[in-house]
């Protein structure tokens, strides 16, 4: 079904290919141009598909897939608009034909057809150009822009003591994913810098094998200790499921690894559990449900995990999937008062202008809450855009973030 879907999509590519030739070559007279574009696109197409084709799940994603990736999406974004200036103009032309056909009249479209033309094409050149060097930047810059996002929420279960306590959530690091140590290193100081008394991490500390941390131990256990503990969860991509494996001891093994990360860079790994954090002889509830996801795995277990809690005691729940607090948390009758999740990334991939209130993602489609703060009868969540990447090797307009939110009591 996979190869199948890769080998269609990229039939219409060359289908779309085709149409773009035929169109460019009215009045680019250059053929060494032309030709040249379309062999370096189908040198990216043919480099896209055996890498999908062929990609080795007992290996994993690489920076050369991931890569593979980047380019298809680099070169094939500002094709597709180019294709919808140019269909355009050719439904326009058609119908225009047909008119002047049904009136018996004669058209005049030789006369003005070149310059419009002309004009579709750098116009749709224009708007191309925008996917085109904002791709460039995310694969380049783009993906280690990292961004501070700080946050003040207001309780009115929030026990006194813990007027002004604050939370640092980060999640979804993709250490297989990760190409730059200096970068990284950036990130690291950006969060110690961060004034912050509990770090809640929530899952997707690797892409599928514990190796993958294994260069990076050095840099993330130089994350400061918080007062109160930095406690993690398990994210889908935790569990090593995207591998097939020898044996089902094989995948335990790599699993067990997977939890063995976490005290290597100071932080406690929650397993449908609960911890009470004390201040002042009052208390708050911190819980931590493994992945729970309608499209994922549904391990977590809200109910098994918060055995101990109480409905009078303020919640923080850890869960890496927000499709579990959209399904199940937010209605459920213990009342959790906050969710930190992650696992969406905002698709690496849209436009966020928060002055104007602009907010776009592919993501919105897949998940009602895919970056942000949520509010739903006074149960928040916040979806975090996520610290590393995935498959496409950069982002765009949804930036590598750091959240630090601030609980205020009335």
């Amino acid at each position: 079904m996979f190869i199948n879907s890769v080998i269609t999509l990229i039939i219409i590519s060359i289908i779309l290919e085709i149409y773009l030739f035929f169109n460019f070559r009215k009045f680019i007279k250059n053929k060494f141009f032309i030709w040249s574009n379309v062999l370096a696109w189908i040198a990216v197409l043919c480099n896209f598909g055996y890498n999908l084709v062929f990609f080795d799940r007992n290996v994993g994603q690489t920076q050369t897939t991931m890569w593979a990736t980047g380019l298809f999406m680099l070169f094939g974004f500002p094709r597709l608009i180019l294709f919808i200036f140019f269909l355009i103009q050719d439904i326009f032309r058609g119908l225009g034909w047909f008119v002047n056909r049904i009136a018996n009249r004669q058209s005049e479209e030789d006369s003005y057809l070149p310059s419009r033309r002309k004009f579709v094409m750098i116009s749709g050149l224009t708007v191309a150009s925008i996917p085109f060097f904002s791709l460039i930047y995310g694969m380049t810059l783009g993906k280690y822009n990292f961004k501070v996002i700080k946050k003040k929420l207001v309780y009115q279960r929030l026990p006194k003591s813990f007027d002004g306590f604050k939370v640092l959530h980060i999640t979804d690091i993709h250490s297989g994913s990760l190409d730059n140590r200096e970068k990284i290193e950036y990130a690291i100081d950006l969060i110690n810098q961060q004034e912050f008394d509990i770090l809640l991490f929530t899952g997707d500390i690797v892409n599928n094998f514990h190796w993958e941390m294994e260069k990076w131990y050095d840099v993330f256990s130089k994350i400061k200790q918080a007062p109160y503990g930095n406690f993690a969860v398990l994210g889908n991509h935790d569990y090593g499921e995207y591998s097939d494996w020898k044996t089902e001891e094989e995948k335990q093994e790599n699993f067990e690894k997977i939890k063995a990360i976490f005290p290597k860079i100071g932080m406690k790994l929650l397993l449908n559990e609960s911890r009470f954090i004390t201040k002042n002889n009052e208390k708050i509830a911190l819980i931590g449900v493994q992945n729970w996801g309608t499209r994922f795995k549904k391990l977590g277990d809200i109910d098994l995990a918060s055995r101990q809690v109480n409905f009078d005691d303020f919640k923080i729940v850890m869960s890496h999937d927000p499709s579990h607090w959209n399904e199940i948390i937010k209605n459920h009758p213990k009342h959790y008062d906050l969710t930190l999740s992650g696992h969406t990334h905002g698709m690496q991939l849209g436009i966020e202008v928060p002055k104007i209130g602009l907010r776009w993602s592919p993501a919105q489609y897949i998940y009602p809450q895919w970056a942000g703060f949520y509010d739903f009868e006074g149960k928040i969540i916040n979806v975090n855009r996520g610290f590393g990447y995935h498959f496409y090797p950069g982002r765009v307009g949804v930036w590598p973030e750091i959240t630090l939110i601030e609980l205020k009591s009335v």
